[in-house]
């Protein structure tokens, strides 16, 4: 009871700080780019600190994340793993639902850190406009993370890799960084517990452009699960179980 407590004072204090940092870093993220990217590092810096010291779950980036233009291609268990990833990088952004464009502050912050709006069944023109803005100068390069899952995955539940992370993969032809990790264990995909212990999630090797789709699909998979396995068997919990 006492540590879903803190669990609670930590979640609503969480998205508090959302506000205050949006507001405090607003006028900044209009003007340029990096200020959307400062801001969004702050928030997750925040929420990393004060998860350690409010409920005792302390948080670890291994590996080498990248600082050049690439996809990442994660594991994703939960929101934590997605601010510990952004945070690592320079210039992380996503493919994102056309309509979130239009939430408040959060839509403006999403646009300015480049992210990728996109209507249902058009990702390829969106992911083709991104790739040309890019070399003309008008958005950043940077770091494109996707989910190869497409969803939010309990710590043993193993829904198929899409194939059309194969297809970005190609049509992106830049290296791919995968990204295992273990924070389910400890952060849930619903409920309030945060459980204490150590989250971690380990940028892997990346995978050079120009490999078969059915090859690169193998690897990604193989990289990720291998990985993860051995990230939330550390933290006590057995995917065969």
């Amino acid at each position: 009871m006492i540590q879903w407590l803190r669990s609670l004072v930590f979640v609503g204090q969480m998205y508090v700080a959302m506000l205050v940092i949006a507001v405090i870093y607003f006028p900044w993220a209009v003007v340029s780019p990096a200020g959307a990217h400062a801001a969004c590092h702050a928030y997750c810096r925040w929420v990393i600190w004060t998860l350690g010291w409010m409920t005792g779950l302390r948080c670890e980036v291994r590996g080498t994340p990248p600082v050049g233009e690439v996809m990442i291609a994660a594991k994703h268990q939960s929101f934590l793993d997605i601010m510990l990833i952004y945070n690592a990088v320079p210039r992380g952004k996503f493919i994102m639902k056309r309509e979130l464009m239009f939430a408040p502050l959060l839509g403006q912050y999403a646009l300015r850190i480049g992210c990728v709006p996109v209507n249902r069944g058009k990702r390829g023109a969106a992911i083709a406009k991104m790739l040309t803005d890019v070399k003309t100068g008008r958005q950043e390069s940077g770091q494109l993370i996707i989910y190869p899952q497409g969803t939010r995955v309990a710590p043993g539940a193993e829904p198929p890799y899409k194939v059309g992370t194969g297809a970005l993969y190609e049509q992106l032809a830049q290296p791919c960084v995968p990204v295992a990790t273990n924070v389910g264990v400890f952060w849930p995909r619903h409920g309030i517990l945060r459980k204490p212990g150590l989250a971690v999630v380990e940028f892997l090797p990346e995978i050079a452009p120009g490999l078969p789709r059915d090859r690169f699909m193998s690897r990604l998979q193989a990289d990720i699960e291998t990985t993860s396995n051995r990230l939330m068997a550390e933290a006590g919990f057995h995917a065969d179980r």
